[in-house]
């Protein structure tokens, strides 16, 4: 009787001690243009300080870290959580600014750590990912770079990051493919480039993990019925249609004409998807359970012109006050 009881009590301590988190979440943020205020020599940030034309100084540069650290704290569903288990993010300047928007409250709670690296993007501007130290084991990490053969055209690298997501074994790849300057047609080739450079990551990691658990996250440019995501990482919002060597695109379902991830002359995109392979959706263990798009009014312009659109940090050199151009993004598996 007496070995009965230290037992239960043991278990309630041990389960006091370390709760089990039932649900994780995954998540993907545009930052929109997130740079320090100091004149760099890698090109593209003089706009951003305080004698740039975005006169981009310490005030502007906290009210938006305060901001982005409100929006990714609501990128959960355990309201007890300070942010997802994992963000992957694009658009930042450095890791100096990763280290001080984790800093920065209510964010700084979650005991983020950084996965970072600098690319060789024209722009200077690099993509990366968060994980929560207590819920995420960093096992690797690489970059893959995307080069056009002929041509002075340098993008973002690609991010691969390894782990144990809950105790599991997942494979992220954190994206931010060319943009759509100069148009959608004209520019589709770069797109689907990038998106076959994806692809030869996955199938590296699918050679010698037939099952791996794999994430692909990121801001595409692209919409998921448009060739890079649809026909070239064969993704479908049907889950009775995932291929073995193909995805599951949860987000797809939510793009319509009153909404998406950003917007432009009134019309609304979805160039920030989330995408899972098969084996997170019908095997033993991590699996999909729902997503959506933090669209919060908190995060909207509200009135006017633009109203409902993203509450951006500037338009051109006008500055908004604002999160991001972009609205970020997540998934939650159980």
């Amino acid at each position: 009787m007496i070995r009965f009881t230290l037992l239960l009590i043991l278990s309630a301590f041990i389960t006091v001690a370390y709760p089990q988190k039932k649900e994780v979440s995954v998540a993907f943020y545009n930052l929109e243009n997130l740079f320090d205020t100091v004149d760099s020599p890698k090109p593209g940030d003089f706009g951003w300080t305080p004698g740039g034309g975005k006169a981009w100084d310490t005030e502007r540069y906290e009210r938006k870290m305060n901001h982005l650290a409100y929006a990714i704290e609501k990128l959960d569903g355990d309201p007890k959580q300070a942010g997802p288990d994992i963000l992957g993010f694009c658009e930042v300047e450095n890791r100096a600014v990763v280290e001080d928007l984790i800093q920065t409250a209510p964010i700084d709670e979650a005991n983020y750590a950084i996965v970072h690296y600098d690319s060789p993007d024209h722009r200077g501007i690099d993509v990366g990912l968060l994980y929560r130290k207590d819920h995420f084991e960093l096992i690797d990490s690489k970059t893959y770079t995307l080069t056009f053969p002929g041509e002075d055209y340098h993008t973002r690298d690609q991010l691969l990051v390894v782990g144990k997501l809950r105790g599991e074994k997942v494979h992220v790849i954190v994206n931010h493919w060319p943009s759509r300057r100069g148009g959608q047609e004209k520019s589709n080739y770069r797109r689907v480039a990038a998106a076959e450079l994806t692809k030869s990551i996955i199938d590296s990691v699918q050679k010698v993990e037939t099952e791996a658990n794999i994430i692909v996250m990121g801001d595409f440019n692209d919409d998921p019925d448009n060739e890079s995501v649809a026909d070239v990482l064969q993704s479908t919002s049907d889950k009775s249609k995932v291929r073995d060597n193909g995805f599951y695109n949860p987000l797809a379902k939510l793009l319509s004409k009153d909404r998406g991830t950003l917007c432009y002359r009134d019309d609304w995109f979805l160039f920030d998807q989330i995408l899972l392979t098969k084996s997170l959706l019908d095997k033993e263990g991590l699996k999909y359970k729902k997503s959506n798009i933090y669209d919060d009014e908190s995060i909207r312009v509200q009135g006017g012109k633009y109203d409902g659109h993203p509450l951006r940090t500037h338009a051109g050199t006008l500055y908004l006050k604002g999160y991001s151009d972009h609205f970020p993004v997540y998934v939650i598996l159980e």
